[in-house]
């Protein structure tokens, strides 16, 4: 295996956004919108949070990262490559015939903790691994990234109780709200009002930032980590659909629609002027 870049610009945004780019474009497929609006936070987790001793990614130690939103796989795949998880091969033959790599998260590849897309069961999953590490005594932290538009589901919110009730402080939620769902508006779908209200009133301890400001989402990660209280942590993340591609932004067609050798020329031109 081996790494794309150097160590020193591992887990730049317009590098990531690239292989997404790539690997959409080989395997033909979508969802390149719901990755792209959850690129910073994946490499700030990446490269100053998740603990992955011997950069094993199945170590017994590890920190936990559960993608519920797991249709936005391919963002975690491009912090992988970046790992030396995977390699150029599997990269450039993404959802070919044969490809291990599928369009959702499979817990089946090292470094993906769940087989998620069924939306609402991986933030479930995560409170459980939590809940282990606690009864295990050892100092793992589990975080999982949910969607806005999937927290309309109800299993969710159970798992936020659940959570609350167990003083789960080893666990961070948090909400790529990018304000869109598969189907249209969030707020048209179903308003969600302050969801960081909303998680509060559950029991979490919970902020709101720009969730593609790098320095305010390390800052925010951290300083929710070194919170003496017991709650767990929510962090909502403001993010843009299609986020470093002009024509893809707050665009929810970008959801379903797959690139073409005139739109992927253009989308791979667009992150290099925003590098």
């Amino acid at each position: 295996m081996q790494t794309s870049i150097h160590s020193s610009d591992r887990f730049k945004p317009s590098v990531l956004r690239k292989t997404v780019l790539d690997m959409a474009y080989a395997g033909s497929t979508v969802h390149i919108g719901c990755a792209f609006s959850i690129i910073e936070i994946l490499a700030v987790l990446y490269r100053n949070h998740l603990r992955y001793p011997d950069n094993t990614p199945d170590s017994a130690g590890r920190d936990y990262l559960v993608l519920s939103k797991g249709h936005g796989v391919m963002a975690q795949y491009a912090c992988m490559y970046e790992r030396g998880w995977l390699t150029d091969t599997q990269v450039q033959n993404y959802f070919a015939d044969g490809s291990e790599l599928k369009g959702l998260s499979d817990s089946r590849i090292p470094g993906l903790e769940v087989t998620s897309g069924s939306l609402g069961h991986g933030f479930s999953v995560g409170v459980g691994l939590a809940l282990a590490a606690k009864l295990r005594f050892t100092d793992q932290k589990t975080y999982a990234i949910v969607g806005d538009g999937e927290i309309n589901e109800g299993p969710i919110w159970e798992g936020a109780l659940f959570a609350a009730h167990h003083e789960l402080d080893n666990f961070m939620v948090i909400v790529d709200e990018n304000g869109f769902q598969a189907m249209g508006a969030t707020k048209d779908v179903m308003s969600l009002g302050s969801i960081e209200s909303k998680f509060e009133s559950f029991g979490f301890e919970a902020v709101t930032i720009d969730g593609h400001d790098e320095a305010a989402l390390d800052g925010a990660i951290a300083a929710l980590w070194a919170s003496p209280s017991k709650r767990p942590k929510a962090l909502i993340a403001k993010t843009v659909k299609g986020k470093g591609v002009p024509f893809m932004e707050n665009n929810n067609m970008w959801h379903y629609t797959r690139l073409n050798d005139k739109t992927h020329a253009e989308a791979v031109a667009a992150v290099a002027q925003g590098a």
